[in-house]
């Protein structure tokens, strides 16, 4: 049995275990038209990495597309999942085991970046993507735990509740560290990955430097549109509260 269709048909399953289970939890709970938007948005993401032929050539040529599925598992799809989830059920959540100390920004963004970091590493990266009915399973959940953990701070009260301003630090901190991976795979002169220089068939006429410079570009402009627009938001949020708070304790005049 070819090891890429069984990767296939278990990321499959588990994006339909989790609509399942998402559909059980918020039966109850009063859950407003964007949040089902986000997580609908979400398993349509997963499903276009796990389906369509982004998967055969992520897997198989092109590091652009696997980097793609890595942004979309690591990012967007936790990003919106997080948004999707009411307050009472976070706040459930929240309660539940270690979450309340894995939300921590000081313990969520270090996991999130770590992790992250971990498996752009070259042995290892060349490993998953030979070992696809393993490893690559493992490496797609850290992605996907450790981007819920990360976008848990900027989108959820429970159990932290942080003010805008430091919800923006948060995020601006993200990118800053984030952004070095594309950036690196953009700059470096050799194509770093064996198991893409070593394919047989190249696609879009890109060979494996260009194929890898190609991705770097791309995963430093996508964090740093996705990032920017989730800083502006608190950013801008954080002077509104300030302003506020201004107006209702004027500062003194003196006599």
């Amino acid at each position: 049995m070819d090891p890429y269709a069984w990767s296939w048909n278990a990321e499959v399953f588990v994006v339909l275990g989790m609509v399942v289970a998402y559909v059980a939890a918020v039966r109850r709970e009063p859950v407003g038209a964007w949040r089902v938007a986000s997580f609908v948005g979400a398993m349509v993401l997963l499903f276009a990495v796990s389906v369509t032929p982004i998967h055969t050539l992520g897997m198989h040529f092109l590091l652009t597309m696997h980097l793609l599925q890595n942004v979309v598992l690591a990012e967007w799809a936790p990003l919106l999942v997080v948004l999707s989830i009411p307050p009472a059920l976070a706040a459930s959540i929240a309660g539940f085991g270690p979450v309340g100390a894995l939300t921590r920004p000081a313990v969520a963004l270090p996991l999130w970046i770590g992790n992250y970091m971990l498996w752009h590493l070259p042995w290892i990266y060349d490993a998953a993507l030979r070992n696809p009915s393993a490893l690559l399973h493992l490496e797609h959940l850290a992605y996907f735990v450790t981007g819920l953990l990360m976008w848990w701070c900027v989108f959820q009260d429970e159990p932290h509740r942080l003010g805008a301003g430091v919800r923006a630090a948060y995020v601006f901190a993200g990118f800053a560290l984030a952004s070095p991976i594309g950036l690196v795979m953009a700059l470096v002169p050799d194509a770093i990955y064996e198991f893409y220089s070593d394919a047989h068939h190249r696609v879009w006429g890109l060979d494996a430097l260009e194929d890898q410079q190609l991705a770097g570009m791309l995963m430093a402009l996508e964090q740093a549109v996705v990032f920017f627009a989730v800083f502006a938001y608190w950013f801008f949020r954080f002077l509104a509260e300030e302003e506020r708070r201004e107006d209702v304790d004027p500062p003194p005049v003196a006599v």
